[in-house]
């Protein structure tokens, strides 16, 4: 009932041979698409209509907002690259292009190639802790997560990736809740997972970031222990000519959670005329 007040959607569409969930809501007329991240590895956007919505809130006053995940079945060397075409045929599918776009982590990654590749899609793009190519920092801490799920070690996955992404103030508040975290985190599909991790290592969009014309917000976080500090997304904004940068100095991977104002900057920055 409370899904339908709030014109919350949860769908699946078929595509390229398989399925890719996701979720609407919101009573604007222009599309606004989020990307997730490698948080979609271990579970997709599916049954989660009413947690995005109040997530997301503010956008969805002014716009008709959709959270795709990856498809559902995913093949052995399936790069950020492809995730971006493939995303390209879910947007003509749904009739949503051109749309605002908002990539987070992995989802940032896929988004320079759905702008560098499919322009025509993208009316303003929000780049958030992402990375145009890998470091020492992503190197090392992605190749641990392919590590610990190869090896089937979900509960030090998930308490990991807690406690890589958010800062000890907020950590604080949530290591209680670790027990239903873990339980949470453990994926569908071990191989859905890794394949999303390792389209991570092998990511570089660098050399074609020049050819992203679209109004950019580049985001980050300047103690980011998982793609890099704000020197990381000083690259990605220096490198994209039409783009400015914000970056939270004492938040890192989860700034877009813990930052109070994060809504209100993807907001004021999607709604205000180019």
């Amino acid at each position: 009932m409370l899904k339908k007040l709030l014109s919350i959607e949860d769908k699946t569409i078929a595509i390229n041979g398989s399925a890719t969930d996701y979720v609407a809501f919101g009573r604007g007329k222009t599309p606004l698409l989020i990307i997730p991240g490698l948080s979609d590895g271990l579970k997709t956007v599916k049954g989660t209509g009413l947690m995005l919505w109040f997530i997301y809130r503010l956008l969805a006053r002014d716009f008709k907002v959709y959270v795709i995940s990856r498809k559902n079945e995913l093949k052995p060397g399936y790069t950020t690259r492809q995730m971006a075409a493939d995303l390209a045929l879910v947007m003509d599918q749904l009739g949503i292009a051109p749309a605002n776009v908002m990539g987070i982590s992995q989802g940032g990654m896929i988004s320079q190639w759905l702008a560098i590749d499919h322009p025509g899609k993208i009316i303003k793009l929000a780049i958030v802790i992402s990375v145009s190519r890998q470091n020492e920092t992503t190197r090392q801490v992605i190749g641990n997560w392919v590590t610990l799920a190869g090896d089937e070690d979900y509960d030090d996955l998930a308490v990991d990736m807690m406690e890589k992404s958010y800062t000890e103030k907020y950590l604080k508040r949530v290591r209680l809740f670790y027990w239903l975290i873990k339980k949470m985190s453990r994926p569908k599909s071990q191989q859905r997972f890794l394949i999303q991790a390792e389209a991570c290592l092998t990511h570089d969009a660098h050399a074609e970031l020049a050819k992203i014309t679209c109004p950019t917000f580049v985001i980050g976080g300047g103690v980011d222990r998982i793609v890099g500090d704000a020197e990381v997304q000083q690259d990605l904004a220096d490198t994209i000519e039409n783009s400015t940068l914000h970056i939270y100095p004492d938040l890192g991977h989860g700034a877009y959670a813990e930052a109070k104002d994060f809504g209100e900057r993807i907001y004021d920055f999607f709604i205000n005329e180019v």
